[in-house]
């Protein structure tokens, strides 16, 4: 018989308002409330502050490299994570945390309706190991010093990570697509950056501007 697994829009939310008195949460302590969802929760609450559609700056390079450090994790075969005694004690609080709740209660609010477990490979050594390739080429390209190279793969991570949480092997390989589309648009952005310097960078932001407003 199938135990009930608790609304992953309730877990998180729990686990981020729960600490709003004391306006503060470590990552620790989200990884010691995480149980049997912890890699694929750890993803979402470390790639979200790059998610969101007005990115938190200063997290992009410190959270890619923890979500690294988690991607090797699932490389090596780990079933649950680990996070060394200094990066626990990283610290978000409490406005960051009201942004984060507010943008992924709304999100998940239109999309819970497609979630459900299926495909249950994600869960298997084999599903981890694929997993972790797409979750650490993402981080890498989150840690990379260049404007608009950020937003995109963390938020392939974070869907990644709602896909292993919620076992749904489909939309995880929806995640896993739009990874090798972030792939191909940051080679064009590091191929402008190159070339042309920041005045690049302006370049894809006007083309995306126009390509929006057209």
């Amino acid at each position: 018989m199938e135990t009930h697994r608790e609304n992953l829009s309730a877990v998180l939310g729990n686990l981020l308002a729960r600490e709003r008195a004391e306006y503060r949460l470590t990552l620790g302590e989200v990884f010691e409330r995480t149980g049997d969802r912890g890699f694929g929760l750890l993803l979402i609450i470390l790639s979200l502050p790059s998610a969101l559609p007005v990115p938190a700056p200063g997290y992009s390079t410190p959270f890619g490299i923890l979500i690294a450090v988690l991607a090797l994790q699932m490389l090596a075969g780990r079933k649950s994570p680990w996070l060394p005694q200094r990066m626990a004690r990283t610290e978000l609080h409490g406005k960051f945390l009201d942004g984060m709740l507010s943008f992924f209660t709304k999100f998940f609010g239109k999309v819970e309706f497609l979630i459900r477990p299926r495909l249950r490979w994600v869960g298997s050594r084999g599903g981890l190991t694929f997993l972790g390739v797409l979750v650490l080429i993402m981080a890498w390209l989150m840690i990379l010093p260049i404007p608009l190279t950020n937003t995109f793969p963390a938020f392939v991570i974070f869907l990644t990570g709602i896909g292993l949480t919620e076992e749904d092997g489909l939309f995880s390989l929806g995640a896993a697509l739009l990874g090798v589309l972030a792939v191909g648009l940051y080679a064009v952005v590091i191929y402008f950056f190159i070339r042309f310097g920041l005045e690049g960078i302006e370049m894809i932001k006007e083309g995306i501007k126009a390509a929006l407003a057209g």
